[in-house]
């Protein structure tokens, strides 16, 4: 906890941390080193015993951290409980310190609010780190913390490792908990989990924090041991490669050929390819997105009735939600069934789908703008970067990120994968795959460890 502080303190110009929680985090880590010195093998059976961990300013909330989702329209008030899936995230020895900086209210795929601070790519302090777990993301890449409590409803989790070069796994539906604050996770699209270093780290967190909270969706049969497991080689699988897009912006050549190098190497491992034409994704992709603008508007409309104090952008997305009807969302409900149902036919032909995870590399901050009312042009902007990330969120599907290579200025050439339902263990499974063949390092340590 002292490493990661200090840490924190020197990469303070990232933005990574919108709120610091230093005396609740030394608490915490007090409590750790007592239990150990009374209950030594109690504590070491959990997974992350004494790691120093941050929660993120949206989702679940944690005892004695405040979430105003980046909002100066919410009190900065210290919660009073712990949601479910923080206390999942304390009992396997998780110790919160802090918050990480996201976008107001989480609408776009940098972390940049008005209230401050500005997060930024460890990488290239220039571009982003990624929205809305952009924080999290920039914490994980700066060594402040090994992983961070990150949310996903429109690949929120997914491009910001992306963005870092991290892990970035949006479970299946229903495999983590939800509330009993958060709701149903706005009309089920949301998932969360982490950003980590390590695939070992993701399939430890989605192994030991997964399965339903009560009156939440019904567990799914996740694919599971999963931290034990990653090096089993499997049986061969028919996987579909996209490598570009139908509509939109084009997908850049290096990231392209990262999709096509990482297709080359499960054929090389005994697995198929089988090409998947943009064309047949694309009107999935364009009902994913009307799906996304309903529930977001709506929901940010139901839960904000006072637009005095929130960004423009923000004003206007809530107002785009009052003009909506019943029948609008309705609409939506069924546009989110069909393209579940499309996407589950597609996996009676392949097993797993490989994807461009962005467009391009990460865009310089102040690309997603919030000074104007155009919402439509926000989701285009997102849809643009990332451009089959909604697609897993509506669908309900599991859906990673990981590094696969580099660019020429060093940046990551992200891969995503996305599976049937509950086919989460097998994602991670096939991602050892290709970090086996391209492995990551970075260029700073954890905070706390040696190397």
């Amino acid at each position: 906890m002292d490493a990661a502080l200090a840490r924190a303190d020197e990469a303070k110009a990232l933005g990574a941390i919108s709120h610091l929680a230093e005396a609740l985090g030394r608490e915490g880590a007090a409590t750790v080193d007592a239990g150990l010195k009374r209950r030594p093998k109690y504590f070491r059976l959990k997974p992350f015993t004494g790691v120093p961990f941050l929660m993120k300013d949206l989702g679940a909330a944690a005892e004695g951290l405040p979430v105003v989702c980046a909002s100066a329209a919410l009190p900065s008030i210290p919660a009073e409980k712990d949601a479910e899936l923080a206390r999942r995230f304390k009992s396997g020895g998780l110790v919160p310190f802090g918050v990480t900086t996201v976008p107001e209210f989480g609408l776009s795929l940098c972390s940049e609010p008005a209230i401050g601070p500005i997060a930024r790519n460890p990488l290239d302090p220039s571009l982003t780190p990624g929205g809305s777990s952009g924080g999290a993301a920039a914490a994980v890449a700066a060594g402040i913390v090994a992983l961070a409590h990150a949310t996903d409803a429109g690949g929120s989790t997914r491009v910001p490792a992306a963005c870092c070069g991290l892990v970035g796994l949006k479970p299946t539906r229903g495999a983590m908990p939800g509330g009993p604050d958060f709701g149903n996770h706005i009309g089920g699209i949301a998932a969360e989990l982490v950003v980590s270093r390590s695939l070992r780290d993701t399939a430890l967190a989605l192994e030991h924090f997964s399965g339903s909270g009560e009156g939440y969706f019904p567990d799914p049969d996740l694919d599971l041991p999963l931290s034990g497991s990653l090096d089993e080689a499997g049986t061969p699988l028919k996987i579909g490669i996209v490598l570009d897009v139908a509509e939109g912006q084009a997908i850049e050549p290096s990231r392209r050929d990262a999709v096509a190098h990482a297709g080359d190497v499960f054929l090389r491992a005994g697995h198929a390819l089988v090409t998947i034409d943009p064309a047949r994704l694309a009107p999935l992709a364009r009902d994913s997105e009307m799906v996304f603008d309903r529930i977001i508007c709506t929901n940010l409309a139901r839960n904000m009735p006072d637009l005095s104090k929130v960004e423009r952008l923000t004003a206007a997305v809530a107002r785009r939600g009052l003009e909506m009807t019943a029948r609008d969302y309705q609409e939506a409900e069924l546009a989110a069934v069909r393209v579940a149902h499309a996407l589950w036919r597609l996996f009676d032909e392949v097993d797993i789908l490989l994807t461009p995870m962005l467009s391009g590399p990460p865009l310089p901050i102040g690309a997603f703008p919030f000074d104007h009312d155009d919402v439509a042009l926000q989701w285009r902007r997102m849809s643009d970067f990332a451009p089959y990330a909604m697609l897993a969120n509506v669908a309900g599907t599991p859906a990673l990120t990981i590094p696969h290579g580099t660019d020429s200025a060093g940046l990551p050439l992200p891969v995503q994968l996305i599976g049937p339902m509950a086919s989460d263990g097998l994602l991670l499974r096939l991602a050892r795959l290709l970090q086996s063949a391209v492995p990551w390092s970075y260029g700073t340590t954890i905070a706390g460890l040696a190397s």
